[in-house]
């Protein structure tokens, strides 16, 4: 897929655990792996806009657009 997903790296930088990150913004740590693997499809505005608060990041912080790294991309 061509979006890059940096939770990993945002989490390591404010030193914050996966599971704490997940119960402050409201979803599984499940759900929270998933997107951190990049194994989602999408993910919801105000999911993202709750882990950028918690993050004290922007979107741009956590996802980056690396053409030719396979997938498609759909309108």
């Amino acid at each position: 897929m061509p979006i890059i997903i940096h939770l990993d790296m945002m989490l390591a930088r404010r030193k914050m655990k996966s599971k704490d990150l997940a119960a402050r913004i409201g979803i599984t740590e499940a759900n929270l792996s998933l997107l951190k693997q990049g194994h989602v499809k999408g993910v919801r505005f105000e999911t993202l806009a709750a882990i950028c608060a918690a993050l004290e990041c922007q979107p741009g912080d956590l996802l980056e657009y690396r053409p030719g790294s396979g997938g498609s991309v759909r309108a």
